[in-house]
């Protein structure tokens, strides 16, 4: 079981996003897609839960075509794969419990003992137990980054996409984040796409690292190869070297 994009193509307009990137990540695994901000790392998490369809490409989760799945099969495809947005999304008028109970609400054969025991459990995942009737104006930034991953993790999805989630944080408050993210795949087997700018965060968290330039993927290692690439654009963007990173884009 995998999620694979090969050769997706993605243009806004004039603006061409994605030229070909290609990556896969296979079952089990944690991979971080790093780059600066705007080059289109969240673009290719939107391609593989369907919220966005390529121009050209594919992109296949556990052996489907996700640009061709009908509604019914991207409502499926949505409930193996969670999605972490990037400032955690919660619904302000609902309680912390209420937010991450949503998509239970809508899945047959959940009755409200049901809801209440997975809300219980998975608040206490993220370490946020005894908050369920908090509301998210009463939250720090950290405890709703943690309640977006309770209800991203809330109908036990396969997969999980996570987008930016330690942006805006401390790096105390980045260092919990970052132990939540291997909780998920040591203890509850969840495989993991993220997107972050964050090399300290993607240094601890990814089995693998793939640098999105100019649309493509520039390299794609382990944590300690990209530490030691010779490829100037890999060292200057670890490194923030502008002169390398923007000097050497052939």
């Amino acid at each position: 079981m995998s999620i694979r994009l090969d050769d997706v193509h993605k243009a806004f307009g004039k603006k061409k996003v994605l030229k070909g990137f290609s990556v896969e990540v296979t079952e089990g695994e944690t991979v971080a897609i790093v780059g600066p901000s705007g080059i289109g790392k969240s673009v290719t998490l939107k391609h593989v839960n369907g919220l966005l369809t390529p121009d050209r490409g594919t992109i296949v989760v556990d052996e489907l075509s996700v640009p061709e799945l009908d509604r019914d099969g991207l409502a499926n495809l949505r409930r193996r794969v969670g999605f972490v947005f990037q400032f955690a999304a919660l619904f302000d008028s609902m309680t912390i419990g209420e937010n991450v109970a949503m998509a239970l609400r809508r899945l047959e054969g959940w009755d409200e003992e049901r809801i209440g025991l997975r809300v219980s459990e998975c608040l206490e995942l993220v370490d946020l137990q005894g908050m369920s009737d908090s509301y998210p104006s009463q939250l720090s930034g950290g405890q709703k980054k943690r309640a977006g991953l309770a209800r991203a993790l809330a109908p036990s999805p396969r997969y999980i996409l996570y987008d930016e989630p330690t942006t805006g944080l401390d790096p105390v408050t980045t260092s919990v984040i970052d132990r939540l993210l291997l909780r998920m795949r040591d203890e509850v087997g969840v495989t993991g796409l993220m997107v972050t700018h964050d090399m300290t965060s993607a240094f601890r968290v990814a089995d693998r690292i793939v640098l999105l330039h100019d649309g493509k993927a520039r390299f794609v290692g382990a944590p300690e190869e990209v530490q030691s690439a010779d490829d100037p654009v890999v060292r200057g963007f670890v490194t923030g070297d502008p002169a390398l990173f923007y000097g050497n884009a052939s």
